[in-house]
């Protein structure tokens, strides 16, 4: 890892300015899931990194295939035992590949979605034991523009069409608008899921007589946290805040805008994420379960019309970022390596940019801050991505002619 780490920096050169934040202590909730805690002492007071996101070192040796093109905005995808892909375009199809082929034909009994602007059909996620219980997990957007919400349902994959499907949770309050789903899903090792969900959208939507990225900070509300779920979509008694009187139970982190990457270290036991500011301030976090992760109270981001959102970038009690991004890269799939396939690239995290058209590969030191990040330049808008099962790594391009690509470095 030192040798690696020594040979990116010699080429990086004012990248990455570091910045020493001061020590904030995170009072954790009682109760709070042992499930996935980060195991890095002091989480809301390890180093900080602001990078300069335009000015940032372009990685060399990195071979690019295009496995299949011709996806109407893919979204996600995820692996069946046998080897075959499962992918989601926006517009609402699941779609399939098998033996390195897609399948023309999308597979049946999808529900219906409704789509526009940022909604639509979203993740798909394979349960842990689909061998025994062929169990496929989707979000979407469901509703009308002036009354939506983001569901997950969960449905039977006979090979061909999904049967015997049921929406296990919804989001709620309801929102007006085409913004902000949130949406990723990851597998903790007790087989609960997280699933992250955005805020509800930018001003002026509001939400009873306030902007309604207020709801990041309401434990009431759904909109703008993680919730930590059963495989039924029912609540794990072991949640950080199961047993509040005035927080939604399913709730397993807060204060985030919009997440758009979402993964596991299994080695460390952390989850990490990656979100969306709105003029800048784009964010890598390790996410602590019970944690307050700021929004819209504390950001690096500013309002579109560029004034600022607030003053504060840190506050005592809230967990702060290991990264933020300005000018914004639009972080969106994101994939912690863990594959022996590659081992220069293990403990590292890929992070895909929709504006920035690249994966950002972040180097992590053994706390999980971040090192070092280079720029794998794809030339398209990135919307996912993924460590395969037999520790490849592949990206989804956001078009109306998408493409699966796969990512090696060159020499193996």
């Amino acid at each position: 890892m030192k040798a690696k780490i020594d040979g990116w920096m010699k080429g990086v050169g004012s990248a990455i300015a570091l910045l020493a934040i001061a020590s904030c202590s995170l009072t954790q909730q009682p109760n709070a899931s042992t499930t996935a805690q980060t195991t890095s002492p002091n989480l809301s007071s390890s180093n900080l990194n602001v990078s300069d996101s335009g000015n940032v070192a372009v990685a060399q040796g990195i071979q690019k295939t295009t496995v299949a093109e011709g996806l109407d905005h893919p979204w996600s995808l995820a692996w069946l035992p046998d080897g075959a892909m499962l992918i989601t375009e926006r517009s609402g199809q699941l779609r399939i590949m098998r033996d390195g082929k897609l399948d023309p034909t999308p597979i049946a009994g999808v529900p219906e979605v409704l789509t526009g602007g940022q909604a639509g059909l979203m993740e798909i996620s394979v349960h842990p034991r689909f061998a025994e219980n062929r169990l496929v997990y989707l979000t979407y957007s469901h509703g009308t523009e002036q009354a939506n919400r983001t569901r997950l349902a969960r449905a039977t994959f006979d090979g061909k069409s999904l049967s015997n499907l049921q929406i296990i949770f919804e989001v709620s309050p309801t929102k007006s608008g085409l913004q902000h789903f949130g949406s990723r899903i990851v597998w903790l090792p007790d087989s609960t899921m997280l699933l992250a969900i955005g805020d509800g959208g930018n001003p002026p939507i509001q939400l009873n007589g306030e902007l309604i990225r207020q709801q990041a900070q309401n434990r009431r509300s759904r909109l703008g946290k993680i919730v930590r779920l059963n495989d039924d979509g029912s609540i794990p008694q072991d949640n950080p805040f199961v047993k509040s009187t005035d927080t939604e139970p399913a709730i397993w982190s807060y204060g985030h805008r919009n997440i758009q990457g979402l993964t596991f270290d299994p080695a460390n036991n952390r989850v990490w994420s990656t979100e969306h500011g709105s003029q800048g301030g784009d964010e890598a976090n390790l996410v602590q379960a019970g944690g307050n992760h700021g929004w819209p109270i504390v950001t690096y981001s500013r309002e579109y019309s560029g004034e600022e959102i607030t003053k504060e970038r840190s506050r005592p009690g809230m967990v702060d970022p290991k990264l933020v991004w300005t000018p914004s890269i639009a972080p969106s799939g994101l994939a912690f390596y863990s594959g022996g396939k590659f081992p220069q690239w293990q403990g590292d995290l890929f992070a895909g940019g929709l504006v920035s058209q690249d994966v950002r590969h972040i180097d992590l030191d053994a706390q999980g801050n971040v090192v070092n990040q280079q720029a794998i330049e794809i030339g398209q808008r990135v919307r996912d991505v993924r460590q395969s099962p037999d520790g490849l790594l592949y990206v989804l391009t956001d078009d109306n002619n998408g493409q699966l690509i796969r990512l090696e470095p060159t020499g193996g």
